[in-house]
């Protein structure tokens, strides 16, 4: 069975702020985590910012907000950027 995307969500805030409640108590250390996983997960796939930017219709200069903990990104575009990034990374064989 699946787990929810808000059993992921809640997941991935405790991950992003060990022994902080959620929601996060701070927004700026969440949105610097963030920002960090979209460019660890960008650079893992060799994607350039503007490569990504292409690939989800967000603009590369709002990218390099995210990344760098500034964006406060909605959920709709945090999917468009996950779905870019997944379909670049490599097959398993």
């Amino acid at each position: 069975m699946d787990r929810s995307m808000l059993d992921e969500v809640v997941d991935f805030a405790g991950e992003a702020l060990p022994g902080a409640s959620v929601p996060p108590y701070s927004e700026t250390v969440f949105l610097a985590e963030l920002g960090e996983r979209v460019r660890s997960s960008r650079m893992r796939c060799d994607l350039s910012r503007r490569e990504l930017a292409r690939r989800s219709g967000i603009s590369e200069r709002y990218i390099a907000q995210i990344e760098g903990g500034k964006g406060n990104v909605s959920v709709v575009l945090l999917l468009r950027l996950a779905s870019a990034i997944h379909r670049s990374q490599p097959q398993a064989a």
